[in-house]
């Protein structure tokens, strides 16, 4: 190989180590960005990113990339409960405001949906759940909470198991309200739980009208072992503000509406 050959490569590398680094540090990158801090043409750039993206690296976005992570254990309840709190406390009051009077809903398990509950206001609702956290939280006196009890187990604070299947099989729903792990273009909504996967898939099944994400902006990227369904089976994502913008017009052109929360002063 030509000596100017072997520098080409060497800066080929060195460039794509710098944006992995990037990436690392901010989440996404944009291509613009990239051009400008590399010196390189956009066109370079979109090799790079494609080149990486085929090495599951990265997820390409509208005009960037965003990281590629995986995640092969699910965090304890206990402790998860507390990341991002007031995020998620935003994502499910919005949530909240979605359900409509009349409604059927499924919910299912997590740190997010937790958040739901206690802001329903509408009438003659009946929530179908596997967030053991929901006892206690409804305060409406308007809605039916309904627990598809199953088998428990505190890390996890939710139901599952054939029982608690066998509930949600019996249940047409207008709308589902669902928490996930990893949420991904190429791999679409994962989690690290088979049971939890294949239940939360039902919930999905049985569901007639829309189809509602809640998940703060460090699932976005996301992949786990088990598949819940394509991303373009659900409606409507409700995230926070830092969803990168690539990504989220990304989401746009799927037909997904976002909706983006802010924490309130």
């Amino acid at each position: 190989m030509a000596e100017s050959d072997n520098l080409q490569m060497q800066d080929l590398v060195s460039r794509q180590k710098r944006i992995l680094e990037l990436l690392q540090r901010d989440g996404h990158v944009r291509v613009p960005d990239l051009s400008r801090l590399l010196d390189v043409s956009e066109i370079t750039i979109r090799r790079d990113l494609t080149y990486l993206e085929n090495k599951n690296l990265l997820e390409r976005t509208h005009g960037g990339a965003i990281s590629s992570r995986r995640i092969t254990k699910e965090i304890n309840y206990s402790n998860r409960s507390d990341l991002e709190l007031e995020n998620k406390d935003q994502i499910g009051k919005k949530a909240a405001e979605l359900i409509e009077d009349g409604d059927t809903v499924f919910i299912n398990g997590g740190s997010t949906t937790f958040h739901v509950f206690r802001y329903i206001t509408s009438n003659n609702v009946k929530i179908v759940t596997t967030n053991a956290g929901a006892i206690g939280q409804v305060r409406n006196e308007n809605v039916d909470l309904i627990i598809a009890g199953g088998l428990y187990k505190p890390q996890y604070n939710t139901f599952h198991g054939s029982f608690t299947n066998e509930i949600i099989n019996q249940v047409n729903a207008s709308k589902a309200i669902l928490g996930v792990h990893g949420i991904s273009f190429r791999h679409g909504l994962t989690t690290p739980r088979q049971d939890a996967a294949e239940t939360t898939k039902l919930m999905i099944n049985r569901t007639i009208g829309e189809i509602i994400v809640v998940a703060d902006h460090r699932k976005i990227g996301l992949v786990s072992d088990f598949v819940t369904s394509p991303v373009n089976r659900i409606t409507t994502l409700i995230t926070d503000h830092f969803l990168d913008e690539g990504y989220k017009r990304d989401f746009e052109e799927l037909g997904i509406k976002v909706i983006q929360t802010r924490i309130e002063n």
